[in-house]
């Protein structure tokens, strides 16, 4: 039986003490300044990181601003985020303002390694190969975590989980953290929740420049684009099963009907459900919508969407994948349960063939398809997600002495400037209230 291996899902939570022991160990006999896969890819990543920069000028703007300004002087920022062109910016962005900035990758498989190689050469101190296994992502997260930062940014919370399980004596120098996902935002929410958080974070998931754009605009497309580059199906005419109809849900389901699919949408909560049949969707369980659909896409941020049940009602030939941020939206583990025979069909790509000859496609092993399979999000998406990311780290540094230990979303004024450089970008109008108006809504009394 020809088998790949599939990575467990990167959760700090899911390290047991004595991995995390043997990984600390290694750390402290072979200590790391950067690893990255083959630095001879530098100037290919370089080149690829100024073409994404022509396409974000409010990080553009916002970075002018830091080098003359520099708010983040003498702080260090430790990212766990996707290593991609984008990020690149990014880096520069925090690196103006006076920070210094190591990162590690958030997926095993999203980083571009000729753009981690990039960031090396260029001083900063990067901890990212694509395709590295479950002990070597734990112990470059332990390596960012090594600089001792007073802020850390993540895509998905495990430098914050880190901290507070196996490193809460960083948690007194800290200004903060920004959250970047969904899923992280939850996790956090959570630890808020119960009272255990230890330093304040912003939710920039929660910011409407993010979120509204990003997550629909940014996953719907980019989604698309690692499905058709991994598979070259005809989207046109196939049946599209869509799991979960949040932001990102939208965008998916948006660009799949845009592109012929027939589009079916499957959610638990009702007013989301609610507003797929008013958008013009089919809505179903998704045990109902597993023998009609042709390609099946997760994008909840929950474990175990499609499970065994599911598996057993596909039909032959189904295609799988997930663009949650965790690879658990996906029961692997019980599809190689009932599997007879898995093999890889083409990069990317794993046969599962069933005890009764029907075939499971599995695109990446249930990791982000838009980052293993494509090059994630366009560049003028992140450029306001970015933005996001860079303000919230200054708006920390500016607000640390009145911020409690919970999470935060960025002001909203903050929001609307982001809002308001990128239409100037456009080179976009808008108008503005009078005097008069402004006056009328601030008031009570006027009536008809």
């Amino acid at each position: 039986m020809q088998t790949q291996k599939v990575i467990d899902p990167v959760r700090a939570e899911h390290v047991e003490a004595r991995t995390f022991q043997r990984i600390q160990n290694e750390r402290v006999e072979h200590p790391m300044t950067s690893d990255v896969t083959d630095r001879s890819l530098a100037k290919a990543g370089q080149a690829r990181i100024e073409w994404a920069g022509r396409f974000m000028p409010v990080l553009a703007q916002i970075r002018q601003r830091f080098s003359k300004e520099r708010p983040l002087k003498n702080l260090r920022i430790s990212c766990c985020l996707h290593v991609t062109t984008e990020t690149g910016q990014l880096a520069e962005a925090l690196r103006a303002g006076g920070a210094e900035v190591s990162i590690c990758a958030s997926n095993p498989l999203s980083t571009q390694d000729d753009v981690a190689a990039a960031l090396a050469v260029r001083g900063f101190k990067v901890y990212a190969r694509k395709g590295e296994d479950r002990k070597t992502y734990y112990r470059h997260i332990l390596a960012v975590l090594d600089s001792k930062p007073h802020l850390t940014m993540d895509d998905g919370a495990d430098l914050v989980s880190t901290i507070h399980q196996r490193y809460r004596n960083l948690a007194g120098q800290m200004v903060g953290s920004t959250e970047e996902t969904t899923t992280g935002v939850i996790r956090l929410k959570a630890l808020a929740k119960q009272g255990k958080m230890l330093f304040p974070v912003v939710a920039v998931n929660d910011s409407q420049t993010k979120f509204m754009f990003d997550n629909r605009y940014g996953t719907g497309q980019s989604t698309l684009d690692g499905i058709l580059r991994a598979t070259n199906i005809l989207l046109a005419g196939s049946v599209v099963v869509v799991c979960g109809y949040g932001w990102c849900g939208r965008g998916v389901a948006m660009r799949a009907r845009g592109m012929g699919a027939h589009t079916i949408v499957c959610e638990v909560d009702p007013v989301r459900a609610l507003e797929a049949v008013m958008d013009g969707y089919e809505v179903m369980p998704l045990a109902q919508a597993a023998p009609k659909g042709d390609l099946f896409i997760t994008v909840t941020g929950d474990i175990h969407v499609i499970s065994e049940s599911i598996f057993r009602r596909m039909k032959d030939g189904a295609i799988v994948c997930n663009s949650g941020h965790f690879n658990v939206e996906i029961d692997l583990d019980a599809l190689k349960r009932i599997a007879k025979r898995v093999q890889q069909i083409k990069p990317n790509i794993n046969g599962y063939t069933l005890k009764n000859g029907r075939q499971i496609l599995v695109l990446s092993e249930g990791r982000l398809v838009n980052l293993s399979c494509a090059e994630g999000h366009p560049a003028q998406v992140m450029d306001m997600s970015f933005a996001n990311q860079a303000l919230s780290a200054e708006w920390l540094v500016k607000n640390k002495a009145k911020l409690k230990p919970q999470v935060y979303r960025l002001p909203e004024q903050i929001d609307g400037e982001i809002a308001a450089l990128k239409l100037k970008s456009r080179a976009i109008a808008i108008d503005r209230l009078t005097p008069e108006q402004k006056k009328y809504l601030a008031s009570w009394e006027s009536g008809t």
